[in-house]
Protein backbone atom coordinates (compact mmCIF):
# COMPACT_ATOMS: atom_id res chain seq x y z
CA UNK A 1 0.00 0.00 0.00
CA UNK A 2 1.40 3.50 -1.03
CA UNK A 3 1.11 6.69 0.80
CA UNK A 4 1.02 9.75 -0.84
CA UNK A 5 3.76 12.17 0.30
CA UNK A 6 2.26 15.35 2.21
CA UNK A 7 -0.35 13.49 4.09
CA UNK A 8 -0.58 13.89 7.54
CA UNK A 9 -0.82 11.07 10.19
CA UNK A 10 -3.25 10.87 13.13
CA UNK A 11 -1.33 11.81 16.33
CA UNK A 12 1.57 13.33 14.75
CA UNK A 13 3.72 14.90 17.62
CA UNK A 14 3.63 19.12 17.15
CA UNK A 15 6.95 20.80 17.66
CA UNK A 16 8.34 21.75 21.04
CA UNK A 17 7.83 25.13 20.33
CA UNK A 18 3.93 24.83 19.52
CA UNK A 19 3.57 22.96 22.94
CA UNK A 20 4.96 25.73 25.01
CA UNK A 21 2.63 28.39 23.18
CA UNK A 22 -0.17 25.90 23.72
CA UNK A 23 0.16 25.39 27.20
CA UNK A 24 0.95 29.23 27.76
CA UNK A 25 -2.03 30.42 26.27
CA UNK A 26 -4.16 27.73 27.99
CA UNK A 27 -2.66 29.40 31.67
CA UNK A 28 -3.42 32.58 30.55
CA UNK A 29 -6.96 31.73 29.98
CA UNK A 30 -7.09 30.19 33.66
CA UNK A 31 -5.91 33.52 35.27
CA UNK A 32 -8.16 35.52 33.16
CA UNK A 33 -10.97 33.91 34.10
CA UNK A 34 -10.18 33.73 37.87
CA UNK A 35 -9.65 37.35 37.64
CA UNK A 36 -12.99 38.09 35.88
CA UNK A 37 -14.48 35.81 38.58
CA UNK A 38 -12.90 37.36 41.98
CA UNK A 39 -13.40 41.01 39.69
CA UNK A 40 -17.60 39.61 39.69
CA UNK A 41 -17.16 38.48 43.57
CA UNK A 42 -16.17 42.01 44.53
CA UNK A 43 -18.35 43.94 42.69
CA UNK A 44 -21.84 41.47 44.33
CA UNK A 45 -20.06 42.29 47.49
CA UNK A 46 -19.72 45.70 47.38
CA UNK A 47 -23.56 46.31 45.82
CA UNK A 48 -24.70 44.40 48.69
CA UNK A 49 -23.29 46.04 51.31
CA UNK A 50 -24.29 49.54 49.58
CA UNK A 51 -28.11 48.06 49.66
CA UNK A 52 -27.44 46.98 53.29
CA UNK A 53 -26.23 50.61 54.21
CA UNK A 54 -29.39 52.33 52.72
CA UNK A 55 -31.65 50.13 53.87
CA UNK A 56 -30.96 50.12 57.30
CA UNK A 57 -30.33 54.01 57.28
CA UNK A 58 -33.92 54.54 55.91
CA UNK A 59 -35.60 52.08 58.51
CA UNK A 60 -33.57 53.92 61.54
CA UNK A 61 -34.89 57.25 59.70
CA UNK A 62 -31.66 58.85 60.86
CA UNK A 63 -32.40 58.17 64.30
CA UNK A 64 -28.72 56.77 65.18
CA UNK A 65 -26.96 59.62 63.90
CA UNK A 66 -29.74 61.89 64.97
CA UNK A 67 -29.09 60.67 68.77
CA UNK A 68 -24.99 61.39 68.17
CA UNK A 69 -25.79 64.59 67.64
CA UNK A 70 -27.63 65.48 71.29
CA UNK A 71 -25.76 67.26 74.22
CA UNK A 72 -22.88 68.27 71.18
CA UNK A 73 -23.48 72.17 72.47
CA UNK A 74 -23.71 72.62 75.86
CA UNK A 75 -26.94 74.49 77.35
CA UNK A 76 -27.93 75.57 80.69
CA UNK A 77 -31.52 75.42 81.97
CA UNK A 78 -32.59 79.03 83.20
CA UNK A 79 -36.19 79.57 85.31
CA UNK A 80 -38.95 79.05 84.00
CA UNK A 81 -38.08 75.46 83.35
CA UNK A 82 -39.72 72.32 81.92
CA UNK A 83 -43.39 72.14 83.55
CA UNK A 84 -43.87 75.69 84.56
CA UNK A 85 -46.38 77.55 82.99
CA UNK A 86 -45.15 79.70 80.30
CA UNK A 87 -45.84 83.60 80.88
CA UNK A 88 -47.58 85.51 78.92
CA UNK A 89 -46.22 86.68 75.32
CA UNK A 90 -47.75 89.84 73.71
CA UNK A 91 -45.57 91.77 71.55
CA UNK A 92 -45.63 93.31 67.79
CA UNK A 93 -44.96 91.43 65.31
CA UNK A 94 -42.64 91.55 61.67
CA UNK A 95 -45.42 89.66 59.37
CA UNK A 96 -47.78 92.78 61.29
CA UNK A 97 -50.39 92.68 64.01
CA UNK A 98 -49.48 91.48 67.41
CA UNK A 99 -48.51 88.12 68.63
CA UNK A 100 -50.39 86.18 71.30
CA UNK A 101 -48.94 83.03 72.62
CA UNK A 102 -52.59 82.53 74.23
CA UNK A 103 -53.62 82.41 70.89
CA UNK A 104 -52.13 79.45 69.84
CA UNK A 105 -53.94 77.27 73.25
CA UNK A 106 -53.95 73.52 71.99
CA UNK A 107 -50.65 73.85 69.69
CA UNK A 108 -46.80 73.25 70.66
CA UNK A 109 -44.62 76.33 69.87
CA UNK A 110 -40.81 76.83 69.41
CA UNK A 111 -39.54 80.07 70.86
CA UNK A 112 -36.14 81.28 70.11
CA UNK A 113 -34.83 84.32 71.78
CA UNK A 114 -31.68 86.13 70.36
CA UNK A 115 -29.62 88.71 70.18
CA UNK A 116 -30.78 90.21 67.43
CA UNK A 117 -29.52 92.74 64.96
CA UNK A 118 -25.98 92.76 66.10
CA UNK A 119 -25.62 88.98 65.66
CA UNK A 120 -25.23 87.62 62.35
CA UNK A 121 -25.17 84.38 63.67
CA UNK A 122 -28.39 84.33 64.94
CA UNK A 123 -30.16 85.16 61.60
CA UNK A 124 -28.16 82.21 60.11
CA UNK A 125 -29.68 80.49 62.84
CA UNK A 126 -33.40 81.57 62.12
CA UNK A 127 -32.63 80.95 58.78
CA UNK A 128 -31.15 77.49 59.14
CA UNK A 129 -34.31 76.70 61.14
CA UNK A 130 -36.78 78.08 58.28
CA UNK A 131 -34.93 75.92 55.59
CA UNK A 132 -35.32 72.78 57.99
CA UNK A 133 -38.80 73.96 59.14
CA UNK A 134 -40.32 70.03 58.39
CA UNK A 135 -37.98 68.91 60.55
CA UNK A 136 -39.04 70.85 63.47
CA UNK A 137 -42.76 69.78 62.11
CA UNK A 138 -41.90 66.12 62.79
CA UNK A 139 -41.36 66.79 66.29
CA UNK A 140 -45.25 68.33 66.29
CA UNK A 141 -43.95 71.58 66.66
CA UNK A 142 -46.55 73.93 65.20
CA UNK A 143 -45.13 77.35 65.23
CA UNK A 144 -41.63 78.90 65.26
CA UNK A 145 -41.22 82.79 66.58
CA UNK A 146 -37.84 84.65 67.21
CA UNK A 147 -38.11 87.27 70.18
CA UNK A 148 -35.44 90.11 70.02
CA UNK A 149 -34.98 93.20 71.99
CA UNK A 150 -34.82 95.40 68.83
CA UNK A 151 -37.42 97.91 67.18
CA UNK A 152 -39.79 96.71 65.00
CA UNK A 153 -38.55 98.96 62.07
CA UNK A 154 -35.71 97.33 61.95
CA UNK A 155 -36.90 94.10 62.63
CA UNK A 156 -39.07 93.86 59.74
CA UNK A 157 -36.31 95.69 57.33
CA UNK A 158 -33.88 92.46 58.67
CA UNK A 159 -35.93 89.90 58.05
CA UNK A 160 -37.00 91.21 54.21
CA UNK A 161 -32.83 91.69 53.48
CA UNK A 162 -32.84 87.91 55.04
CA UNK A 163 -35.49 86.41 53.45
CA UNK A 164 -37.28 85.22 56.31
CA UNK A 165 -41.10 84.27 56.49
CA UNK A 166 -40.80 83.10 60.71
CA UNK A 167 -42.62 86.08 62.84
CA UNK A 168 -39.64 87.66 64.44
CA UNK A 169 -41.11 89.72 67.43
CA UNK A 170 -40.16 92.97 69.60
CA UNK A 171 -39.63 92.68 73.09
CA UNK A 172 -37.63 96.55 73.07
CA UNK A 173 -38.58 97.15 76.87
CA UNK A 174 -37.41 93.68 77.73
CA UNK A 175 -41.11 92.91 79.46
CA UNK A 176 -41.11 89.17 78.10
CA UNK A 177 -37.35 88.63 77.92
CA UNK A 178 -37.59 89.17 81.85
CA UNK A 179 -39.95 87.17 82.34
CA UNK A 180 -38.57 84.28 80.39
CA UNK A 181 -35.04 85.47 82.09
CA UNK A 182 -34.04 84.85 78.48
CA UNK A 183 -31.80 88.09 78.91
CA UNK A 184 -29.52 86.37 81.17
CA UNK A 185 -27.59 84.75 78.89
CA UNK A 186 -25.92 87.10 76.29
CA UNK A 187 -22.67 88.22 76.23
CA UNK A 188 -24.45 92.13 75.83
CA UNK A 189 -25.46 91.63 79.82
CA UNK A 190 -29.29 91.62 80.77
CA UNK A 191 -29.52 94.47 77.88
CA UNK A 192 -30.33 91.95 75.58
CA UNK A 193 -31.27 88.01 74.95
CA UNK A 194 -28.75 85.18 74.53
CA UNK A 195 -29.52 82.11 72.67
CA UNK A 196 -32.74 80.63 74.18
CA UNK A 197 -35.04 77.54 73.03
CA UNK A 198 -38.21 77.06 74.94
CA UNK A 199 -40.54 74.20 73.52
CA UNK A 200 -44.57 75.53 74.93
CA UNK A 201 -46.67 72.42 75.09
CA UNK A 202 -50.25 72.67 73.74
CA UNK A 203 -50.85 73.14 77.57
CA UNK A 204 -49.03 75.90 77.99
CA UNK A 205 -46.41 74.44 79.76
CA UNK A 206 -42.83 74.54 79.22
CA UNK A 207 -41.59 71.03 77.75
CA UNK A 208 -38.06 71.49 77.15
CA UNK A 209 -35.83 74.33 77.58
CA UNK A 210 -32.13 75.18 76.71
CA UNK A 211 -29.91 78.44 77.14
CA UNK A 212 -26.91 78.15 74.73
CA UNK A 213 -25.74 81.52 74.94
CA UNK A 214 -24.35 81.46 78.26
CA UNK A 215 -20.85 82.11 79.94
CA UNK A 216 -18.28 81.34 79.28
CA UNK A 217 -19.15 80.06 75.43
CA UNK A 218 -21.55 82.36 74.72
CA UNK A 219 -23.00 80.19 71.34
CA UNK A 220 -24.65 81.85 69.17
CA UNK A 221 -25.39 79.09 66.73
CA UNK A 222 -26.38 75.44 66.78
CA UNK A 223 -26.03 73.60 64.22
CA UNK A 224 -29.59 72.19 62.84
CA UNK A 225 -29.12 68.56 63.34
CA UNK A 226 -27.70 69.10 67.05
CA UNK A 227 -30.45 71.25 68.04
CA UNK A 228 -33.44 68.95 66.71
CA UNK A 229 -31.32 66.07 68.22
CA UNK A 230 -31.21 67.96 71.73
CA UNK A 231 -34.93 69.26 71.62
CA UNK A 232 -35.68 65.02 70.80
CA UNK A 233 -33.75 64.35 73.65
CA UNK A 234 -35.36 66.66 76.04
CA UNK A 235 -39.14 65.84 74.76
CA UNK A 236 -38.10 62.43 75.45
CA UNK A 237 -37.38 62.49 79.17
CA UNK A 238 -33.58 63.15 78.41
CA UNK A 239 -33.16 66.93 78.73
CA UNK A 240 -30.70 68.36 81.53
Amino acid sequence: MSVKIGSTRKGKKLPSSQKRDARKSRRNKRSRGIVIGVAAVVTVAIIALGVIFFLNNQNSGGASTSASQAGKYAFQVGAPGPGQQAPPITLPSTTGGTFDLASLHGKTVLLYFQEGLTCQPCWDQLKDIQSNSNQFHALSIDTIVSITTDPLDALQQKVADEGLSIPVLSDQNLVVSQAYTANGYGMMGTSRDGHTFIVVGPDGRIKWRADYGGSPNYTMYVPVPSLIADIRAGLSGGSK
